[in-house]
């Protein structure tokens, strides 16, 4: 958020963690053997752009800043001609049921200044308890950035779809638009403030459900690269109960394009996950156009 964590998503990062909590994971057989399936090639697969990532830059560029691990996303951009890619794994226990869902990918790309591409990469969800296994939906958008404004408010808008390209019993059958406002401001002493306002127009059972979701976080760093944060994040839909959550966790910075996550929550309502327990990997690449 901020640099590090400054404003971070749990996935638009959470786009996995909403999939969970709108539509239970339906009863199925379960089969490790996919979870290495999947788990195994993308790791495999992500190793060269880690190392082109870990190789020096001409010239100094922003540091990473990600839409994870927090709900709320970042209220800031990525580079022009920069491709940020934000991965992770989550433990869920939901009612009973436990799930494994990755990579958690978020790809984005800087198409200028003050505009990016994003794509949410469908996240696979592995059933520990009798639960579905298979990929999720697909989601397409852009985000603009607003600010900073007077102040000291950083502020953007994310406009986006997910397509029902998932498996039959993960998918919403539907094409649900979205928008997000995150905003962000930096205080004094390393301390920093944020949230953000969310409508969803989700596909339940063949109806659409609007859900308002807002968030609100708390980040301190603790020295340089190194930040900690808490929040809270709730869903009130129309046509169910509400999802709040206490969500808390640590990034580090590795390098100034390179970070690692660790975070954890639990539910404050109900309809509410659990508990879940997460890590993830962020990197970006700059300058893609070679100038």
């Amino acid at each position: 958020m901020g640099r590090a964590l400054a404003c971070a998503g749990l996935q638009s990062r959470w786009f996995a963690w909403r999939t969970k909590v709108r539509r239970r994971l339906k009863p199925a057989p379960h089969n490790t053997a996919l979870f290495e399936a999947v788990a195994v090639p993308f790791l495999l697969a992500l190793l060269p752009a880690i190392s082109y990532a870990q190789s020096p830059s001409d010239s100094p560029e922003p540091e990473i800043a990600t839409d994870r691990p927090a709900i709320t996303d970042s209220s800031i951009v990525v580079p022009k001609e920069s491709l940020q890619l934000e991965n992770g794994l989550t433990w869920t226990s939901d009612h009973g049921r436990q799930t494994i869902d990755l990579s958690e990918t978020l790809m984005r790309f800087g198409l200028s200044t003050r505009t990016e591409i994003r794509i949410v990469v469908p996240n696979y969800f592995v059933g520990l308890s009798h639960s579905s296994s298979g990929f999720g939906d697909l989601a397409l958008g852009v985000k603009q950035q607003i600010g900073p404004l007077s102040g000291g408010f950083d502020l953007s808008v994310v406009a986006a779809i997910s397509l029902p390209t998932g498996a039959d019993r993960i998918s919403s059958h539907g094409f649900d638009p979205f928008l997000q406002f995150p905003w962000s401001k930096d205080l004094r002493a390393g301390w920093s403030i944020g949230g953000m306002q969310s409508v969803f127009w989700y596909t339940e059972n063949t109806r659409r459900n609007l859900t308002w979701e807002p968030t609100l976080y708390i980040q301190k760093e603790i020295m340089k690269r190194w930040d900690v944060f808490g929040e809270y994040a709730g869903d009130f839909p129309q046509w169910d109960g509400s999802r709040q959550i206490a969500h808390f966790g640590t990034v580090y910075g590795i390098t100034p394009k390179q970070q690692v996550d660790f975070h954890f929550g639990f539910g404050l309502s109900h309809a509410a996950p659990g508990h879940f327990l997460a890590v993830g990997y962020s990197f970006r690449v700059d300058k893609l156009s070679g100038h």
